[in-house]
């Protein structure tokens, strides 16, 4: 269970964690040495750590007693919590029928105490455990679900199943070593769930104008339609790049350097252009990509032009790349600067 959270005084608490039997809290600035002070504990986050841990321990004690099911960890997250279960597999209907089980637990208001066995008391040995930590000093702390569970733990809980208001079971995932993940949702984190999907479903309503029910369908639709978007665009590009190429090609007085960016092109269609010019005698710098943000570029020619100019064409635009055969390619970030790795290549030109 993560720990709790809290001023002492007026100073935020960061951290708490445990050293033998001490509980160290580690604080944003030095305290004063016998001060008296006021503890304040974040409340809501212990009450959710309160709900998802008796949560678990229900939903433990009942797949268990009704399929053999046993736990082997848990893990209480931000957002959802996991049951890892020693089982290859839960079925739909066995999740149902859980998740059935424990709210009828919750509705029958069952009892949940914490009581402290000595370590030598034979009835430990009837309690559910995963075993001490090798520190352990003094008294062995029993959580019971009355009729249900005696289990023993360290962690905060609610004194009534009904404090937990209901479970949901999200889903059973296949886990590591032939396990199953039980994904699991207790009291206002279902609350909060249920607000969430009501605020996205009618985000979605308004933007795809059909009901929930249909939103599945419309969102498969536009999939689609943007697929062959997406096709028809890169054929265009391709058309484009053969076009540029050849208008350069038929023109009678030919540069030596060749410059193009292009924003919405890609690594292809500059590889195109530049397989189409095909020439060592024509030094070729093309970008695609956001005109002053990140990018690709691409720069060809010569062997020797392009492993001379290939690093610092790359440093100049605050990228990466790599280059052979007359080719050096790479991501930059500052697309600003293709003023500048122009004049560079003017003036290498120049000198030749």
């Amino acid at each position: 269970q993560p720990d709790d959270r809290g001023l002492i005084g007026a100073v935020p608490v960061l951290r708490v964690t445990r050293r033998g039997p001490e509980a160290v809290h580690f604080v944003e600035t030095a305290l004063e040495p016998g001060a008296a002070v006021l503890v304040t504990l974040d409340w809501e986050r212990r009450f959710d750590h309160m709900q998802q841990h008796s949560g678990q321990h229900l939903i433990t004690a009942m797949a268990d007693q009704m399929f053999g099911f046993k736990t082997t960890s848990w893990e209480l997250g931000r957002q959802q919590s996991v049951i890892e279960l020693d089982t290859p597999a839960v079925t739909t209907q066995q999740v149902e029928a859980l998740e059935r089980s424990v709210n009828e637990k919750i509705r029958e208001r069952v009892p949940v105490s914490v009581r402290e066995l000595a370590a030598d008391d034979p009835e430990i040995e009837t309690v559910r455990s995963r075993g001490l930590p090798g520190d352990h000093t003094g008294p062995i702390r029993v959580v019971d679900i009355e009729g249900v569970d005696s289990n023993m733990c360290c962690g905060t809980h609610v004194s009534n199943l009904s404090d937990l208001q209901v479970i949901k079971l999200l889903c059973a995932e296949k886990g590591k070593k032939n396990k199953t993940n039980l994904v699991f949702l207790a009291g206002n984190r279902v609350l909060k769930s249920v607000e969430q999907s009501h605020r996205t479903e009618k985000a979605l309503t308004s933007l795809l104008k059909n009901g929930p029910g249909e939103h599945v369908e419309a969102v498969k639709r536009l999939q689609s339609s943007v697929k062959l978007l997406q096709k028809n665009n890169l054929n265009l590009l391709r058309d484009m790049a053969v076009l540029i190429a050849r208008d350069f090609q038929s023109s009678p007085a030919r540069s030596p350097l060749f410059v193009l960016h292009r924003k919405e092109g890609d690594s292809e269609f500059m590889n195109i252009i530049a397989n189409e010019i095909g020439t060592e005698e024509t030094l070729l710098f093309l970008t695609v990509g956001d005109e002053k943000e990140a990018g690709l570029f691409l720069l060809a020619g010569s062997v020797e032009a392009v492993e001379n100019l290939g690093p610092r064409v790359a440093e100049l635009l605050g990228g990466k790349g790599a280059g052979k055969r007359g080719r050096y390619q790479g991501k930059a970030t500052r697309m600003s600067r293709r003023g500048e790795v122009q004049a560079l290549l003017q003036e290498f030109i120049s000198h030749q």
